[in-house]
């Protein structure tokens, strides 16, 4: 079988299974920070590693700018792909994510190591989360934990947290699932 013959059944059977198997609504969604690489097939000079910018972008060569936040990398193998047609006719894109930095909670006040820590699951904890910082130091008030959380429409809300409770099998329903933004403040 030619090379290219080869290639045109591949790319039919990459495309097929694509949309046979489609994404879980539930696929990650890229986020501001995050890290990809992005390379187009058997093009050694179009792969490279790019940054979601504050504008919710990436640059690529011969792509230009590109609009990616809120998408999964399917989502993003296709909007790259359809701008390289004009350079390439037809593109095959892979993109994987590299780093999740646009992924993290902030944990503020009397824990043992504060800071920033990037979510590493999307149904984390605030019990997680608090035990990924070390727990607690001796003076925290467990039981006046609060999550700050902000809307994507910029509205804030305060979540409180019974840590102490929780640990003692009471106030579950406290043990909130952390988003990407979220502050942990620990008295």
């Amino acid at each position: 079988m030619p090379v290219f013959a080869r290639f045109v059944m591949t790319f039919l059977l990459v495309t097929v299974s694509g949309a046979v198997f489609a994404q879980p609504e539930s696929a990650y969604k890229l986020r501001h920070g995050d890290a990809l690489m992005v390379s187009v097939w058997r093009d050694e000079a179009l792969r490279m590693e790019v940054r979601v910018l504050p504008d919710g972008s990436i640059t690529f060569p011969l792509a230009g700018r590109v609009e990616v936040v809120g998408l999964s990398t399917p989502e993003v193998e296709a909007r790259v792909a359809e701008k390289l047609k004009k350079y390439i006719p037809v593109p095959v894109v892979t993109v994987a994510i590299t780093a999740t930095d646009g992924n993290r909670v902030y944990v503020l006040g009397k824990v043992v190591n504060p800071g920033a820590v990037t979510l590493s699951s999307p149904e984390t904890t605030v019990l997680q989360m608090l035990s990924q910082v070390g727990g607690l130091d001796r003076f925290a008030d467990g039981n006046s934990i609060r999550v700050l959380r902000k809307s994507p429409e910029g509205n804030s809300r305060i979540l409180p947290v019974r840590y102490d409770d929780l640990i003692k099998g009471s106030q579950l329903e406290t043990n909130v699932v952390l988003m990407p933004g979220d502050t942990i403040l620990v008295p």
